[in-house]
């Protein structure tokens, strides 16, 4: 949600230290970008990389970097109250951070991404067709650090602005937080005042005038006061301009024109355009992030450096974030402290295979090059191995994931269609994962990859489009393959994705047939016409006998009808397919989805295939869960923010289609793994009354051999539960089940007649959970093993 939006402008800034104001009434601007809020993902833990034992947490923001200029006693209280409301705005964990327990905080330890410097003549020569392969500069320029950005460049000069550019996931937001929690902690002492800006924030305003002065007063209101000493600052004064892209600037004289008075009202983009070219506040240092394709809208005559966010391209530093993240001490621990933390033991166990999975399976490697999905490996290891927070699913993971990259993105701030970067990428990287779905492929090749982008392009601005989503977010989806024997292909950053993006494509309607697109067209044609029947009449009576009138109205009628049974059908269909991918015999005997995730992030211990051997056929058995998953109320509203809405009326529609083909081929004996798999789609739509439809003719729930992790007692308690019936037989032998999965599961034993434990080895500390067990009042069993 973007506050700003929604607050008046005066009370953006207004009473920002008071004592009086809660936490939410404090919030600033700041929430347009900063990721906590604004939706940005919260990628990064380190410099340099690490400063582990220098936490921030619980200190005061220091002021012993000032300088001269802010030596008054008024002046440096207001620079130390700015400092204060900075680092609470910046240090603010979103929902998706809680989940990794209540103490975690992400300024007590932090890696930076990989920055390395570049040279106009890298950004002006011509990008690789896809924009897939990593072009690294030049092997003579280091990399960067955040310190060392405004050092001299090679020829001594000074350097007064600084782009930073990268694709979408490699973490510009989290640099951005960082540098500003340095500066508020005294770690940037080489500047007196920082003033961070959203781009997007400033093109909410659109052209209204406003000077510089009212825009950071406006914003930081315990700046007010010292607006004045702006001037004199001299370079200690940095503005960091976050989002470029955000904004369309002009730098033709007779587009924007001079300004030099930081008081005088110009539109915001004005602004940029001459603090940009040193003729406003000329000695200031400007920090700039953007994405590639925005980086030429700055002339490169008045940048000083440039600086490409490389992402995590050392394997050590995808070892180092996960190490900080996995070893967190109650990264474990259930919500609100809930559940079983995991000890250090299970942690350090998980971290070593997540390392020995990174140095052998370069693929994975090959997807935490971005740490968005460094990120993402974390979040599902979580969900997986800790006890689950309530209604949350692997779905919604993936979705906050998405929203955490792309809300409010659009993907060309200069075209009038304002079209969401995460609505085309639905459209183009959906088509491509359903069609490698639907002929059970990973691999693309580069004609693939072409036919999906450039499937009906037709005009110039759409092939514009295409070129900035290729230069800004095609690595974010896909990324080249590495294994032997499949040089030159492609592959989805992480195999989850495909699935995701299909199931995607399916529910938002997106896959038509000819016949569909052509049909919808001459029924809303038709409809339209059939409104206005006495036009109709007026036009037909001049051409035609009367007698034929009645006949042309009722077609009138039946036109929509018919295309409405034809959706109808294609909905079926839909459903059918899932259902079918969902119960396919050849699956009858793997490991359920939840072990098979796991084991594609762990690896799999023992013997790997030898290449020679024929390949298994690919499994998508995540794709109907996300489809499930995707019509949730929860996901549809996230989707909703990302540009891609699913209609209530479509969203109820298909949840039909999907229950009436479950309930024909739902109603046979499932294998355990797969009776699970039907157990945990249910977990994933999130609607207890349809579960409770679909479920009501199963009496006997055999899970046995299954090894029961804490989400899987978690997706059987949630789903079977709350229902009515009573279950023959309960068998769960063999399942490596806990005392702690025993409670979870207790609503299912209350609904059992006969309970099969055996073969589990719960402990004496068992007994207790089973004597209140068969006390309780609702207990039906009959028979305990």
């Amino acid at each position: 949600m973007r506050w700003g939006r929604y607050l008046p402008r005066a009370s953006w800034g207004s009473g920002l230290g008071g004592a009086h104001q809660s936490a939410d009434e404090r919030i600033p601007f700041l929430i347009h970008w900063s990721w906590p809020l604004k939706g940005k993902l919260p990628l990064g833990l380190p410099s340099a990389f690490v400063h582990h034992r220098g936490s921030s947490t619980g200190s005061s923001p220091t002021s012993r970097s000032r300088g001269k200029l802010f030596q008054g006693i008024s002046a440096s209280e207001a620079v130390e109250c700015h400092r204060r409301n900075l680092a609470e705005w910046f240090s603010r964990l979103p929902r998706e951070e809680r989940q990794f327990g209540p103490t975690f905080a992400l300024d007590t330890v932090h890696v930076d991404p990989v920055i390395r410097e570049s040279t106009p003549d890298e950004l002006l020569r011509p990008p690789a067709q896809l924009a897939l392969e990593h072009q690294h500069p030049t092997a003579g320029l280091p990399p960067l650090s955040l310190s060392q950005l405004f050092d001299p460049d090679a020829c001594g000069r000074r350097v007064q602005t600084v782009v930073l550019y990268g694709t979408v996931g490699t973490g510009k937001s989290t640099l951005v937080r960082k540098m500003v929690l340095d500066w508020c902690y005294g770690r940037l002492p080489a500047f007196e005042l920082l003033v961070p800006f959203s781009c997007e924030d400033l093109s909410s305003l659109g052209s209204a005038p406003a000077s510089l002065c009212q825009l950071v007063a406006q914003r930081y209101t315990s700046l007010k006061e010292i607006l004045p000493l702006m001037a004199a600052a001299g370079s200690r004064l940095l503005f960091v301009l976050h989002g470029l892209e955000r904004l369309n600037l002009d730098f033709r004289l007779a587009g924007t024109g001079l300004c030099s008075d930081p008081e005088k009202p110009e539109a915001p983009a004005a602004i940029i355009v001459n603090l940009l070219r040193k003729y406003m506040l000329p000695e200031a240092s400007i920090l700039v992030t953007t994405r590639p394709s925005a980086v030429g809208r700055i002339p490169s005559k008045y940048v000083g450096r440039y600086g490409e966010i490389c992402g995590f391209s050392d394997t050590n530093l995808q070892k180092l974030y996960f190490q900080l993240r996995l070893n967190q001490p109650d990264c474990g621990t259930g919500a609100g402290g809930a559940g079983i933390s995991a000890t250090l033991a299970q942690r350090d166990s998980l971290v070593e295979m997540l390392s020995r999975n990174l140095e052998g399976h370069h693929q994975i490697a090959a997807a935490c090059f971005l740490p968005s999905y460094c990120w993402l490996v974390c979040a599902t290891l979580h969900f997986l191995h800790a006890p689950t927070p309530p209604g949350q699913t692997l779905t919604s993971i993936y979705t906050s994931f998405l929203r955490l990259n792309f809300s409010g993105e659009t993907l060309d701030s200069t075209d009038p269609s304002n079209l969401s970067l995460m609505a085309y990428a639905a459209r183009t990287m959906g088509k491509l994962a359903y069609e490698g779905v639907s002929s059970r492929k990973t691999y693309f090749s580069e004609d693939d990859v072409r036919g999906c982008l450039e499937a009906g392009l037709k005009t110039e601005e759409e092939f514009q489009l295409l070129h900035v989503f290729r230069r800004d977010a095609l690595r974010f989806f896909l990324a080249p393959c590495v294994e032997p024997g499949h040089q030159g292909t492609f592959v989805f950053t992480v195999p989850a994705m495909q699935e995701y993006l299909a199931a995607l494509y399916i529910v938002l309607g997106l896959r038509k047939t000819t016949f569909q697109r052509v049909g919808k067209e001459v029924a809303e044609l038709v409809g339209r016409v059939g409104e206005d029947v006495s036009l109709v009449l007026g036009i037909v009576a001049k051409l035609l006998p009367l007698r034929a009138l009645p006949l042309l109205f009722n077609l009138l009628k039946v036109v929509p009808r018919v295309f409405g049974r034809v959706v109808g059908k294609s909905r079926e269909a839909v459903a059918q397919a899932m259902v079918l991918e969902m119960f396919r015999e050849e699956d009858y005997y793997n490991d359920d989805v939840l072990d098979q995730m796991g084991a594609s992030i762990l690896g799999v211990e023992g013997p790997r295939r030898h290449p020679d051997e024929p390949p298994e056929d690919e499994v998508f058995e995540l794709f109907p869960m996300f489809m499930g998953g995707l019509l949730s109320a929860q996901n549809r509203a996230v989707l909703a923010q990302l540009g891609c809405p699913i209609k209530t009326l479509d969203a109820l529609e298909n949840a039909q289609a999907i229950k009436k083909k479950l309930g024909k081929l739902g109603r046979q004996v499932l294998p355990p793994s797969e009776l699970l798999d039907h157990l945990f789609f249910h977990y994933e739509f999130q609607n207890q009354r349809f579960s409770a439809e679909v479920l009501s003719s199963l009496r006997q729930l055999n899970l046995a051999g299954v090894r029961m992790t804490p989400v899987k007692c978690t997706v059987v308690a949630a789903v079977l539960g709350s229902g009515r019936h009573a279950l023959d037989e309960v068998n769960l032998a063999s399942c490596q089940l806990d005392p702690a999965g025993l409670h979870t599961l207790m609503p299912v034993f209350l609904r059992a007649r006969k309970l099969g434990l055996q073969l589990n080895s719960l402990g004496p500390e068992a007994c207790s959970a089973l004597r209140d067990l068969l006390l309780h009042d609702q207990c039906q069993i009959t028979t305990l093993r």
